[in-house]
Order: structure tokens, then C-alpha cells, then sequence
């Protein structure tokens, strides 16, 4: 009866992915059926984790973390746990050998807790590494199917996918992140104001990233491809709205993409996914 647990543990993470992202729930529903649980699987826990360095801020967060850590250790020693997010989890790390990068990337989402600026490029760059590049080379693994020559030769395009992304979560999310959870990423702000400057600063090394995502985007198997490009064409719309807005209005509001502009985006990427013409 564990493969019976096992279904119902992934149906969790799959539930998790697409009530908190939209976006990356569609780009999901378009990789092969054979890797959509294991990215399921990953969001799930990342997601868990994320929940509670940011959100359950009226509870004792180091406790939960804690505990969120200890269960998963004990679960890649056991092969097993009873919260099925991470039952379905230490499924795929094992299978991928993931465990590195779940390491780095708890280490970051530990340090949300006690650090609340990032004031030098080096820290800034090493906390991107650990909580966004991590979790995008643990998908390229599930991508290549550990196919380690494709691995390697993706791996420096899914670590600047990863970081575009990131970044633009963090121009997204600038108001909640400063004025709720006390926090400032990136290092080019004076007094952690943002200006024109500063903002296009931050968007110019953003759309260098996803200049080099793009060359690895179109080298990844028929079976992620067009699921990887669709969020990264999300995203680019994100990024454009970001430019367009004056940096006052992202200060005190979230930005954000409709759900119609989300389906345009959606049928135009795979109309030109199609067509070769992406």
C-alpha cells in the first residue's frame, strides 16, 4: 500500500503548486507526463519551506523550520514520512541525487530568519545561488533524466534562469519585502530606496540573465521544453511591466500579470513554440 501513499503524497505537492502559483502550474502542465510529478514534488517543498520563513510570522518560525528539516532528513534516511510533501520529495532526491542543493538551498531559506540585508554582490549572489539557482539545477536534473554530459552543458543557463526569476520576485515583491517582512536583496540600494537608477540598474542584470537562460532554454529535452519556455515568457512580461512602472509605484504596490494576460501569454508561446519561431 506505500505506492497507494506515494500517489496521494505527490497529489499533495500538485494541489500545493497550483494554489500558490498560477504561472508556474501552467508551464508544468506542459512537460511530459513522465517528469510532471517530480516538478511537482520539488515545488511542493520549496514551496513548504518558503511558507515558512515568510508567511507564518504570528507562529514560532525557527521551531517550524526546525521541525520542517528534521522530518526531512529523517525521511531520506527512512525512505518515508507521513507529511507527504516530503514523502514525495525524498522520492525524487533520491532518484536524482538532489541532495547538495536541498542542503544549500535550506541553508538559505534558514538564513530569511535571522539576516534581513544583503548589503555586498557576493552575499546577494550566494543567497540567489541557494534559494532560487539550486532549485532550478535540481530540475535540469529531473530534465536530462541525470543525464550527466546534458547536465553539465545546461547547467550555467538553468543557474541564470534561476536567478532571473528570483530577481524578478524580488522587484515584484519590493513593497511586502521591505515594508512587511523588514528584508533588502538587493545591494545597488542606498538606504534601501529604490529610484529609476537603481531599478533599471537591477533590470539591465535581469535581462542579462534570461539572455543566457534563453540559449539553454532551447537546448532542453522535447519533454520540458515548452513547459520551461512558457515561464520564462511569463516572466519576461513580469520584467517588462517592472520596466515600465516607475520605481514610486513598486514601492507601495505589487505587481502583478492578469490571469487573461497569463493565457495570452500561453497560447502566443505555443503558437510560436509550434511554428519553430521561439
Amino acid at each position: 500500500m506505500k505506492a497507494l501513499f506515494d500517489t496521494s503524497s505527490l497529489k499533495c505537492s500538485e494541489i500545493i503548486t497550483k494554489t500558490y502559483s498560477t504561472s508556474f502550474s501552467l508551464g508544468i502542465k506542459l512537460f511530459a507526463p513522465s517528469i510532471r510529478p517530480n516538478i511537482y514534488a520539488i515545488y511542493g517543498f520549496v514551496r513548504y519551506a518558503d511558507e515558512i520563513v515568510d508567511s507564518f510570522t504570528n507562529y514560532n518560525q525557527e521551531t517550524l523550520f526546525k521541525d520542517f528539516v528534521e522530518d526531512y532528513h529523517k525521511a531520506l534516511k527512512y525512505k518515508i514520512s507521513l507529511n507527504p510533501i516530503i514523502n514525495a520529495f525524498q522520492e525524487v532526491v533520491h532518484k536524482y541525487k538532489l541532495h547538495a542543493y536541498v542542503e544549500d538551498f535550506l541553508k538559505r531559506m534558514e538564513a530569511d530568519l535571522t539576516v534581513y540585508d544583503y548589503t555586498t554582490k557576493e552575499d546577494f549572489e550566494n543567497y540567489i545561488y541557494g534559494s532560487a539557482d539550486v532549485v532550478g539545477l535540481m530540475c535540469l536534473r529531473v530534465f536530462v533524466n541525470n543525464d550527466e554530459t546534458k547536465f553539465q552543458e545546461l547547467k550555467q543557463a538553468a543557474k541564470h534562469l534561476g536567478s532571473a526569476f528570483q530577481k524578478v520576485n524580488f522587484l515584484r515583491d519590493f513593497k511586502d519585502d521591505t515594508q512587511t517582512l523588514g528584508r533588502s536583496y538587493f545591494p545597488n540600494l542606498q538606504n534601501n530606496t529604490l529610484n529609476n537608477l537603481t531599478k533599471q540598474e537591477i533590470i539591465d542584470d535581469i535581462e542579462l540573465d534570461f539572455n543566457e537562460a534563453y540559449k539553454g532554454i532551447i537546448q532542453l529535452p522535447i519533454e520540458s521544453r515548452l513547459g520551461v519556455y512558457i515561464a520564462y515568457r511569463y516572466y519576461l512580461k513580469l520584467l517588462k511591466k517592472l520596466k515600465s512602472t516607475d520605481s514610486e509605484h513598486i514601492t507601495n504596490k505589487r505587481i502583478r500579470i492578469s490571469n487573461g494576460i497569463k493565457l495570452f501569454i500561453l497560447t502566443k508561446s505555443y503558437i510560436r513554440y509550434k511554428l519553430h519561431a521561439f
